[in-house]
């Protein structure tokens, strides 16, 4: 081979690498097309798992972030805690709050207020699928969400919604939520128990889902919610509730007093004893309520965090206090402490502890406590006496004059010692609760009219005199909670 023809060999492989090497030519529509996220740098790896044992927000999260994450979707250990707390929440419900219920009604109609739970927690999960996640955590209005974002749990998958959570997948928050749903219109059953047809509740509950339960819910913890002052920068009222003193135990208290006035006394009430038949079952219930209690409060931080940990501190503090002072309350009064005012005790703190869960310092718990076996024990002693209603089962004395209580002193305690959040929000806290409970309190009892009265007239809100009379166990199910 010839030098020259050795040249020019060389150039044309030169040549052809040149064109391997350089990049094509891109073709026009590709122009348009964004380009990829970068690596992050190890400097931000390190930044994402810091976030994450934190409970924070990953840099990648950011919605003019440029760089992708390698601690991408739900982290492990703060999805594991909420997919438990899910089933402590649920727990609440069924078995604690039917065994507790089903204790202080009478034999005859221990089964009718299971079933009534059982229904319940069916028909309100199947709302929630269709369109009440979407109507509560959606983005939409002040008042309400978008019924369509997540209907029919649309969208709704392992994956986080960062609008709520940076390490729990959407599809375990939804469930969580679904059981705070779920129990809410339950603890009504209290107040009109032994005496309201079965399907006229279920018909109640229906309506009043979509005209109390799913705005507030949203008017509270929606990210652009009217009175969420934690998440929506924007809000009209910056209110503060951890786990639902005004969502849960406001709207159902409030909406159980208008309910069980509406519906009338027990047929022979205050002219006949109507003891609860099982104290056993109702402090096993108590129990039961008190450990599940903990999904719910603790749960609430969405994530296995320091704040979770004070909650569950708070909780456990709030309601030994309450049960205790409760009783000592009646040893004054009445001169002997009754096991049905421990185990009401105990509740009344679980109530009142709840929307302050999160925000509040162990001491604080410790005198919320006190105050939440005392003003709700004045309530269920002598406010309903004084009044005149029936309330059978202390719905309103224990979680509507609870939770707004408990509304009141979040306000009051709330520090930042215990949740950094509160830090810009605690000059007029106070004022903001009371807000927030005048709009929770006009809203369920207007609401809860107008559902009772659509129900009174097309089904009937109560069960015929002989059905009563016979125990609605027997006349509504067909079955008996005890065979002699």
């Amino acid at each position: 081979m010839t030098k020259t023809t050795f040249l020019a060999r060389a150039a044309a492989a030169l040549c052809l690498a040149a064109t391997l090497l350089l990049p094509a030519s891109a073709p026009a529509q590709a122009a348009a097309t964004p380009p990829a996220k970068a690596e992050p740098s190890l400097e931000q790896r390190v930044a994402d798992l810091e976030a994450y044992l934190a409970n924070g927000a990953r840099g990648a999260d950011a919605a003019d972030a440029k760089i992708t994450s390698k601690v991408p979707g739900p982290g492990p250990g703060h999805n594991a805690w909420v997919m438990v707390s899910t089933a402590l929440v649920l727990f609440m419900t069924l078995p604690g709050l039917a065994l507790f219920y089903g204790g202080l009604v009478r034999q005859k109609n221990v089964l009718s207020v299971m079933a009534q739970c059982l229904g319940i927690a069916g028909l309100v999960t199947v709302l929630w699928w269709a369109v009440g996640y979407s109507l509560v955590f959606a983005k939409g209005s002040p008042i309400l969400g978008s019924p369509g974002t997540f209907a029919f749990l649309k969208g709704v998958d392992g994956a986080v919604n960062t609008d709520y959570a940076a390490w729990v997948s959407q599809n375990i928050f939804a469930m969580f939520q679904l059981m705070f749903a779920i129990i809410t219109p339950a603890l009504i059953v209290g107040a009109i128990a032994e005496r309201m047809k079965f399907w006229s509740i279920l018909a109640f509950v229906a309506l009043w889902m979509f005209l109390v339960y799913f705005p507030l819910a949203h008017m509270v913890w929606g990210i652009d919610g009217l009175m969420n002052g934690v998440w929506n920068a924007e809000a009209k009222i910056k209110a503060i509730d951890f786990a639902g003193g005004t969502v849960v135990h406001m709207t159902s208290g409030w909406s159980a007093l208008v309910l069980c006035v509406m519906l009338g006394k027990r047929t022979g009430y205050g002219k006949v004893a109507m003891p609860p038949h099982s104290l056993v079952l109702c402090t096993v219930g108590t129990g039961l309520l008190w450990v599940g209690w903990y999904g719910f409060n603790a749960g609430s931080a969405l994530g296995a965090d320091a704040i979770a940990a004070n909650a569950f501190t708070t909780t456990t503090l709030a309601a030994a206090v309450a049960g205790f002072s409760w009783a000592m309350a009646e040893w004054v009064t009445r001169k002997h402490p009754s096991v049905l005012g421990f185990c009401s005790g105990i509740v009344a703190g679980l109530v009142v502890i709840t929307p302050a869960a999160g925000f509040v310092t162990a001491n604080s718990a410790v005198i919320i406590g006190v105050l939440a076996g005392v003003i709700p024990f004045l309530a269920v002693a002598y406010l309903k006496k004084w009044l005149g209603y029936d309330d059978a089962l202390d719905t309103f004395g224990v979680h509507g004059v609870g939770g707004t209580l408990g509304a009141l002193l979040t306000g009051v305690f709330a520090s930042e010692k215990a949740n950094p959040a509160v830090a810009s929000l605690r000059a007029g806290l106070l004022g903001q609760q009371f807000k927030a409970v005048a709009v929770t309190i006009a809203w369920s009892v207007a609401a809860t009219i107008v559902v009772a009265l659509i129900v009174r007239v097309t089904l009937g809100l109560r069960a015929a005199p002989e059905v009563e009379s016979a125990g609605l166990d027997i006349s509504e199910h067909g079955e008996e909670g005890y065979i002699s």
